[in-house]
């Protein structure tokens, strides 16, 4: 038996996939060749997904914490519990905290943002993700569009910027081939050096965190050879101070800062400074620091600056909003009581502020103990609240510390609508697999609570909640079609800005107001921590067995040399905030000042790189700066 639905991860593309129900109860999943963005193609990370499903350390039963021992209970007397903590500190909402994750994406989903809301309690803002990158393009372009991503097909020139194309997105490292086919040029600049290669002409590696630094480089080289084209000038509403701040730079200074060469320079403005058009490609990574913000600012400037905004072949491209093209007001009714807010990045140290107390905390789609930075606060943060509810399928590092455990189904055993961040494609993702035990969605677990109020909070159903996200002026769309579709392309233009018409009130562009330096590393931590992204995991999405201990880090052979470590013996990663045994390999081309470590493995387990992170908010946006963290290795 075969049937048609999506991938849900936390990714960019939303593959729509084809399920087989083999006879002998398997099933098998293999990317839908029908399909006229993902085109049968899918990533490593679907089949790990599939063997999930079925593992052995899979809970698939309520548990219930007694005594520092987990037992065994029933969804009654779970769901009863969750009712009667709740129902006692209605009359505080506040006191009661809400974490939404994106372990699984789609509209039935934010139900339970609704549930919350309708509550009053607390929540979060901000994000551990692309906060900053995407308060940047709203500052810039007043919007967060992307040209469709066929356009770099027209491109000569593809600028990628803090992205691994081998690790993120495979349909739009697929497209950059394509367009490496018909002539284009690409072009890599990142710390890591190399990540691209399969897929790049040239390489830029630089210090981390200074993007911001060589794209006003670049911008400064260009306006000396050129000038600024006037419907540049035109278009923008604060041109005249940003070229007094672009015309305060020294190119030399700022080379030196980024610790990148004149020909490196030479190479970023040939990109950029023909007739024919770049395309830019932001990766989250580049906006992970404190100025991360201003970095993104400052790429976008560059691309603005060099005519390649609302131009076919041109463009920035960023993450879309997944929820982008549907109607997600429902969750928050005018009714709604205000509530508070902790921003994410920075949420242990404000439950431990809070004033009043976190009294209790639900926890879904996240394992966010493990995903926050400064892991021990979070830790501490948890442990002083009175009840934990955590809704996973596995005993993480965050559902560790629960007192009430709700085990949910997983993506393939759960149905919903899905969008994409790099498409605008609308999925219909069915439940294809049987989810195990007594494991059940997130829809039915909180509004068998919302019922058990008093008085009780009515949710809609799965139906409602999709067809309120569909049909609206955003989509318009039908869940009778979808079902019928199973896929729907939701018309958008096709070049976004064009003739230099922007979504400000005003309709013009904003350059970035100032330029700051990056900081040096603090005494007796010489290498920037960059916790990159995995190749087959999303996020901490890893099984037990499959984790490494100790975990496995790597620097430049220049940097093993200069700081005199013997990776035979034991070695140590330090920050101020601890240290952890870790492996040691060697990665050339990557940054010397620089040290990779592939997040996602769990405390509990001998990794959780973010407990040597310190908490610290970006520039903009409230996002989390995780590479702002500096670190050392001894033996």
């Amino acid at each position: 038996m075969k049937a048609i639905t999506v991938c849900t991860m936390d990714c960019p593309d939303a593959c729509s996939l084809v399920a087989t129900s083999e006879p002998d109860g398997s099933l098998r999943i293999r990317g839908n060749p029908e399909h006229p963005f993902t085109k049968g193609i899918v990533c490593g990370k679907i089949k790990k997904h599939v063997e999930r499903l079925k593992n052995p350390a899979r809970i698939a039963h309520p548990m219930l914490k007694k005594d520092g021992a987990w037992e065994r209970i029933s969804w009654e007397e779970a769901l009863d519990l969750c009712a009667e903590k709740i129902d006692r500190l209605r009359k505080t909402p506040e006191s009661i905290l809400h974490i939404h994750g994106e372990g699984a994406k789609g509209v039935v989903k934010q139900v339970g943002k609704l549930f919350f809301n309708l509550l009053g309690a607390t929540r979060l803002k901000g994000s551990l993700c692309d906060a900053a990158g995407i308060v940047a393009y709203y500052k810039d372009f007043g919007s967060r569009k992307n040209h469709d991503l066929a356009d770099l097909l027209d491109s000569r020139k593809i600028a990628i910027w803090g992205k691994d194309l081998s690790r993120s997105s495979i349909h739009t490292a697929d497209m950059v081939k394509s367009a490496k086919k018909r002539g284009a040029s690409v072009l890599s600049i990142s710390p890591e050096g190399g990540q691209n290669r399969l897929f790049s002409d040239h390489g830029i590696v630089l210090r981390p965190g200074t993007d911001r630094l060589l794209a006003a480089a670049a911008i400064r080289r260009l306006l000396q050879r050129r000038g600024a084209a006037p419907c540049v000038v035109s278009a923008s509403a604060n041109w005249d101070k940003f070229r007094r701040l672009i015309e305060k730079q020294s190119v030399s200074r700022l080379l030196s800062e980024c610790d990148v060469s004149e020909k490196d320079l030479e190479t970023l403005c040939d990109y950029y400074s023909d007739d024919a058009p770049c395309a830019t490609l932001v990766g989250a990574g580049i906006q992970r620091y404190e100025f991360g913000g201003e970095n993104v600012r400052f790429v976008n400037a560059l691309a603005m600056v060099s005519g390649n905004i609302g131009r076919p072949g041109g463009g920035s491209y960023f993450h879309l909003n997944s929820l982008g093209n549907f109607d997600t007001g429902w969750t928050r009714p005018d009714d709604a009581p205000p509530q508070r807010v902790f921003r994410e990045p920075l949420v242990g140290k404000e439950i431990l502020a809070a004033d009043p107390p976190v009294k209790m905390v639900w926890v879904n789609g996240s394992n966010i103990v493990n995903q926050a930075p400064d892991i021990e606060t979070m830790r501490k943060a948890f442990e002083r609240i009175e009840f934990k509810v955590v809704a996973d399928a596995f005993m993480t590092d965050t559902a560790q510390l629960a007192d009430l455990f709700l085990p949910c189904t997983l993506m393939l055993e759960q149905d919903d609508v899905v969008g994409s961040y790099v498409h605008h494609f609308v999925h219909l993702a069915d439940a294809v697999a049987t989810p195990p035990g007594l494991a059940r969605d997130d829809h039915w677990i909180f509004s068998r609570v919302a019922e058990r109020l008093s008085p009780p909070i009515r949710l809609p159903d799965k139906p409602t909640c999709i067809r309120k996200s569909l049909e609206s002026g955003i989509s318009n769309l039908s869940l009778d079609e979808l079902r019928r579709r199973r896929f729907i392309m939701v018309e958008r233009e096709r070049i976004p800005y064009q003739g230099l018409v922007f979504d400000h009130r005003d309709g013009k562009y904003r350059f970035p107001r100032s330029l700051h330096p990056e900081p040096s590393p603090p005494p007796g931590y010489p290498l920037r921590l960059l916790s990159l992204v995995r190749r087959n995991a999303i996020h901490s999405q890893i099984p037990p067995e499959n984790q490494s201990s100790p975990p496995l880090v790597r620097v430049s052979p220049e940097t093993l040399r200069f700081l005199n470590i013997d990776p035979e013996r034991k070695v140590y990663l330090v920050s101020p905030l601890g240290r952890m045994e870790v492996r040691i390999e060697t990665k050339a081309g990557l940054y010397p000042g620089a040290l990779v470590y592939r997040r996602g493995d769990w405390y509990c387990q001998g990794g959780g790189v973010n407990r040597l992170v310190e908490a610290f908010a970006t520039d903009m946006g409230s996002g989390a700066a995780f590479y702002r963290q500096y670190v050392r290795l001894e033996n």
